[in-house]
């Protein structure tokens, strides 16, 4: 998606999430915020990779993050 002038691809560190379905929540609840385009999440690594139409309000994201159960430790 890098040939696109009007995405924001932004990594965030996330702590706590252990397996597939870890990740399978904080991606249900970030692609559930507007303008975002997709949503990579490892377990492995504790990273978050998020595509969106513009750069996201972290607070935004937290609460997102939060509300899988989960926190957000802030963008890598």
């Amino acid at each position: 998606m890098t040939a696109e002038t009007n995405t924001a691809t932004t990594v965030y560190k996330v702590t706590g999430m252990t397996c597939g379905h870890c990740e399978g929540a904080v991606r249900e609840e970030l692609s559930a915020l507007d303008g975002v385009a997709s949503v990579e999440a490892s377990a492995a690594t504790g990273l978050v990779t998020v595509v969106s139409a513009a750069p996201l309000d972290e607070a935004t994201v937290r609460a997102a993050v939060d509300e899988a159960g989960y926190e957000l430790v802030g963008q890598v």
